[in-house]
């Protein structure tokens, strides 16, 4: 009886080197001369969101594009990022939130899993929570998976890993 393969999609991030590239936007800010006095501030609330505030939307725009090349350094997609609408704060500055995004959502497993299926591969897949197994005989079948994934990663606009591979 041949041996059954498996692995788990995901699609997580790493805390701490978000932390860390959170830490360096910050000691950019106030060493960068067009933002050094401008009263802005990045913030973590827990594992969820994002908060950029700010005096007026060009900082806003530099202050992200300095957290997303942090994140980029620190192999963090800019995909877990989920920018809501720039918004007024007080003081007359502005605010914008990230959602930070960390799991399967159930709809968009089910949509990796009808991909994967529609493959016609030799594999199954169930989703298990915020992650899919994927089994398979083959672990030749298993490699076209991941590699088909990795192709429509852009359709799925949520960074994916492959982990447990056995």
């Amino acid at each position: 009886m041949a041996k059954e393969c498996s692995f788990d999609i995901v699609s997580e991030f790493d805390k701490q080197e978000l932390v860390n590239a959170i830490d360096q936007t910050k000691r950019d800010i106030q060493t960068r001369f067009d933002l050094k006095d401008s009263n802005s501030e990045v913030v973590l609330e827990g594992e969820k969101t994002i908060t950029v505030t700010t005096q007026d939307t060009m900082k806003l725009k530099n202050i992200i594009d300095i957290l997303q090349s942090k994140m980029v350094k620190r192999n963090l997609s800019i995909k877990i990022l989920d920018a809501l609408n720039v918004e007024n704060a007080l003081g007359g500055n502005v605010r914008q939130v990230f959602n930070l995004k960390k799991g399967l959502s159930q709809e968009l497993a089910k949509k990796i899993t009808a991909e994967i299926k529609n493959s016609k591969l030799k594999v199954q897949s169930s989703i298990q929570g915020e992650q899919i197994r994927v089994t398979g005989k083959s672990k030749d079948d298993l490699q076209e998976v991941i590699k088909l994934l990795r192709g429509k990663e852009e359709v799925f606009e949520i960074p994916l890993q492959f982990v447990n591979y056995r």
